[in-house]
């Protein structure tokens, strides 16, 4: 039969990119409901938004880029599922919307089972393109008939994190991933700024390294850098890693990767440099080799203002 949409070419993009876009919620449908959450599509962004916290639903808007009727439609819905609810914020004028126990477990869920597998799932149909955008439609269009989104979600296996070094394409995702954790917690100080804006001439070119670790189905989910700061000591700092990633051991994986490169580069002292609000980080190093040291307090601890806990790596051969 003829394929009307497909044979007007331009003229009908919006309404073939609506198809396609149709196609691809109702195999995410399926794949949401194989996970055993009670949620629809449009609602994953809302889950994903607040895993970082309790938002306003304005907030929420700009996050997602969506308007707020729409989302107040999302938070509505996912209130009577019992995944959000809402609380007065602050100034008594507006009220955050925040996941509920049920809604962070679904969150959680849905970060290390479904969105890799979906993304993973995507990125086999995009694999495959090649010629113009139109051809490309056509192209998505025929991996769809051959098997669904849900069909390759259910085959797709999440984990296999790899390991990517810096080049300048990645620096942005060097800035955005920290910038994010700091501000999140902290304020960026001056020292911040200049080694998030100029990751290759403060870490790189002094002779230091940054690795980052990515996640089928998710992209560049991490970082961390070593600074050389004397002939043989390197600072592990601006460690960070998405959200997105959390539950998919990304930070313990990349942790792994920089004290070996550490010990390549011919370190003989490597230590580190943090916040004892940041708890779930220092299990990590600590579970991993670094002790905490009053001795590297005492030489680097003044450069940064949230600095109160330094520690040293105890393994270095």
């Amino acid at each position: 039969m003829r394929d009307v949409i497909a044979d007007m070419g331009p003229a009908f993009l919006g309404s073939r990119l609506k198809r396609l876009a149709e196609r691809m919620q109702a195999g995410a449908v399926t794949a949401i409901a194989d996970a055993g959450l009670p949620l629809q599509p449009g609602q994953m962004a809302v889950l994903a938004a607040l895993r970082s916290g309790p938002l306003t639903v304005g907030q929420l808007a700009a996050a997602i880029g969506i308007s707020q009727p729409g989302v107040t439609r999302s938070v509505g819905q996912m209130a009577r599922l019992g995944i959000v609810a809402d609380r007065p914020a602050a100034d008594q004028r507006s009220r955050l919307v925040e996941l509920t126990e049920a809604g962070r477990a679904a969150a959680e869920l849905a970060a290390t089972q479904l969105w890799p597998r979906i993304g993973m799932a995507a990125e086999e149909l995009l694999a495959g393109l090649s010629g113009s955008f139109m051809d490309q439609l056509a192209a998505l269009e025929r991996a769809l008939d051959t098997a669904s989104i849900a069909e390759r979600a259910a085959r797709a296996q999440p984990g296999g994190l790899r390991l990517r070094e810096f080049d300048d394409g990645l620096a942005q995702h060097f800035h955005d991933i920290n910038a994010e954790w700091i501000t999140a917690m902290f304020a960026l100080e001056q020292t911040d700024r200049d080694v998030l804006e100029h990751p290759r001439a403060r870490i790189v070119d002094p002779g230091g390294t940054i690795l980052f670790v990515e996640a089928p189905g998710l992209g560049v989910v991490g970082t961390c850098a070593l600074q050389k700061t004397g002939p043989a000591a390197f600072e592990l700092t601006k460690m960070g890693v998405r959200e997105a990633a959390r539950g998919l051991k990304a930070g313990e994986f990349l942790l792994h990767a920089a004290v070996a490169r550490a010990g390549a580069l011919g370190a003989q002292d490597l230590y580190l440099l943090t916040n004892r609000k940041c708890a779930a980080a220092i299990h990590l190093y600590e579970k991993l080799g670094f002790a905490h040291d009053a001795g590297i307090m005492d030489r680097y601890g003044a450069r940064y203002d949230r600095c109160d806990v330094a520690m040293r790596y105890t393994n270095l051969r």
